[in-house]
């Protein structure tokens, strides 16, 4: 088996040496030798007139794999700078749900102009009227549809003539005469029977699908959830509307963990490092804003403790101690916790259990840690009494992030908003606050044993 490892940095010099000595055909030779993703990384990072002047020279299957494989801004952009009979063209190589996406990224008036030109409009169509957050903005045509009556033969004779990909065709859907879902075939089944047998006769009428107005994450769970290579997409009659692949179920695992991990980090949407400023701040700004509020109120619980403070100034000292720790133990129980309210294994049925077990945890390990602060300020203050009290803040700190870290997750989601985004913010406030006013509130009242 041949090794195929590329340069992308190398192959874009090589390209650019073959535009800028006028020599079009060594720089297309060079793109359509790629895979489909590689032609997308070295297309990428060409300039815009260097990309305008090189994709009407491809082979059009090649720019149209150029297209699926681009992020969708920049597949947008591209798009936006084609003539809209180009672009017709292009779109018209690529799989319906691809086209469809990239349709719904550009300016409208020209996306209905663009599929004017189109010869397959009418598989695109059906795909821009559900949002792209759904399981319908998720689907793609079913190219090949089975009826309960036909044959094995006659179903294979139609495999033969539609010439379908090779994603399409891991499970063939059947339906009746009003377009219903009833059953599907496993194409080794269909293979494998005698020519005469019927549809009906060897369909499985237990199918797993979806509506289309479902979240595309609930779809891609499904999936996961039964291993299905193929998911169809019905409306709310039960009728076929499309089919999602597993492809298309990895990019949504994908793009939601990239969303979470974005979110827990208090950003509302991806930021890419090379995001000019303006906008960079302008997605980043406020939610700094939101966090200065929330730490407002670890500051006012500082100030009810001043006099405590300025009496023994060697408080300050374990400070960073009980609110670090305590908030590394809710960022811990907010991260498996929000991610597991993703994947759909937490609810409100269950979440006396998992509160319990997140308690359990904190406590083994709000111990650990509090002995170890005890001993930390035992040797490095010789203070075994500030020691006891920032090892039992610290303590009860941690279990208190085991409910919060799990309650307002829930609570958040309960009111219809994202528990990534939110449930940070106010996690770490209540944290920070609690922590200081257990803290300081023990050492007010032991200040005789201390000073």
């Amino acid at each position: 088996m041949r090794e195929y490892v590329i340069n992308v940095d190398i192959l874009l010099d090589q390209v650019r040496a073959a535009l800028e000595r006028g020599d079009t055909k060594s720089a297309t030779d060079l793109l359509e030798a790629l895979r489909p993703a590689d032609q997308a990384g070295v297309f990428d990072d060409l300039e815009p007139a260097e990309q305008d002047y090189l994709l009407p020279t491809l082979n059009v299957e090649d720019s149209a794999d150029i297209l699926e494989e681009l992020e969708e801004e920049d597949a947008a952009e591209v798009a936006d700078r084609l003539k809209a009979d180009e672009l017709a063209t292009i779109l018209d190589h690529m799989e319906p749900d691809e086209a469809a996406d990239l349709l719904g990224d550009i300016e409208p008036a020209k996306a209905q102009r663009v599929l004017r030109s189109m010869k397959d409009a009418d598989e695109v169509r059906p795909l821009m009227k559900h949002s792209d957050e759904t399981a319908g903005g998720l689907m793609t045509s079913a190219s090949v549809v089975l009826t309960e009556g036909m044959s094995a033969k006659t179903a294979i004779s139609r495999l033969r003539k539609l010439s379908p990909d090779d994603e399409d065709i891991y499970y063939l859907f059947v339906t009746d005469r009003s377009q219903k879902l009833v059953g599907v075939v496993n194409l080794r089944s269909l293979v494998t029977v005698p020519s005469a047998e019927k549809i009906g006769n060897i369909m499985d009428r237990d199918v797993v699908s979806v509506h289309a107005d479902a979240d595309q994450e609930e779809a891609a769970n499904l999936m996961k959830r039964y291993d299905l290579l193929a998911m169809p997409v019905v409306n709310e009659k039960e009728q076929l509307l499309g089919v999602i692949t597993y492809d298309d179920s990895f990019d949504i695992f994908e793009d939601e963990a990239t969303e979470d991990i974005y979110r827990l980090g208090g950003l509302a949407e991806a930021t890419p490092t090379d995001l000019p400023i303006g906008e960079a701040v302008r997605k980043r700004l406020p939610w700094l804003v939101v966090n200065l509020g929330m730490a407002l109120i670890s500051a006012a619980v500082l100030s009810i403790f001043e006099s405590t403070i300025s009496q023994m100034a060697t408080l300050a000292a374990f400070f960073p101690l009980v609110a670090g720790v305590s908030g590394s133990a809710g960022t811990q129980t907010l991260t498996v916790i929000v991610r597991s309210l993703a994947l759909g294994e937490i609810s409100s049925k269950n979440a006396v259990k998992v509160i319990l077990n997140q308690l359990g945890l904190s406590l083994v390990n709000g111990l650990s840690v509090g002995l170890i602060i005890t001993l930390i300020a035992v040797v490095w203050k010789g203070d075994a009494m500030l020691g006891m009290i920032a090892g039992i803040a610290t303590l009860v700190n941690i279990l208190t992030t085991a409910i919060t870290g799990v309650l307002i997750p829930l609570l958040v989601q309960k009111i219809k908003s994202d528990p990534a985004l939110a449930s940070p913010i106010i996690v770490t406030a209540l944290t920070d606050a609690l922590g200081y006013l257990l803290y300081l509130g023990l050492a007010s009242a032991a200040i005789a044993w201390l000073v």
